[in-house]
């Protein structure tokens, strides 16, 4: 039941990402709900669970926008992984820890799409890259978060059984 919701999410969050985030763009900045749900993943669930959400959702990145099949699918399952790590540390009332992971992870992300995109093609204008890209889009997925982060937290608490504990 969990994966199938698991699943459910990750093609939900894909398609808001594709069509609706696309029409509401800011300066063509989009969140990165990938990003949002792969981390969120990984601190509540863990890391099998982050590592099998950043997996799927790089993978669909790789099939529909991706020129190297498989490169966003490693990025991302690397990414559920770290985030799996925190899930020790993971306390659903605190929002703050949530937002701080999904923000390490989403420059980790954009710093990593730079190297291997950028870089590696001897363009340096970092600060160009800082300020357009990486800043606008940290900010704008910080705002989805918020959105994303509880019904998220409530949906598997249910599933979970721990729905008791915060209540």
């Amino acid at each position: 039941m969990k994966k199938l919701v698991e699943l459910l999410v990750i093609i939900i969050c894909f398609l808001l990402q594709s069509t609706i985030f696309h029409s509401i763009s800011f300066a063509g900045i989009v969140p990165n709900l990938m990003v949002v749900i792969t981390s969120i993943f990984g601190f509540m669930e863990g890391r099998n669970d982050g590592m099998f959400v950043g997996f799927i959702s790089g993978l669909l990145i790789d099939i529909f926008y991706g020129s190297v099949l498989g490169w966003n699918a490693l990025i991302f399952l690397l990414l559920g992984y770290v985030n799996g790590i925190a899930n020790r540390v993971f306390y659903p009332d605190d929002i703050k820890f949530p937002l701080l992971f999904i923000s390490l992870t989403d420059v980790a992300y954009l710093f990593i799409t730079y190297v291997t995109g950028f870089l590696f093609r001897a363009r340096f204008n970092v600060s160009y890259y800082l300020g357009h890209i990486i800043l606008p889009e940290l900010v704008y997925t910080i705002i989805v978060s918020v959105l994303v982060y509880l019904p998220l937290l409530r949906i598997f608490m249910l599933i979970d059984g721990r729905f008791e504990e915060t209540e």
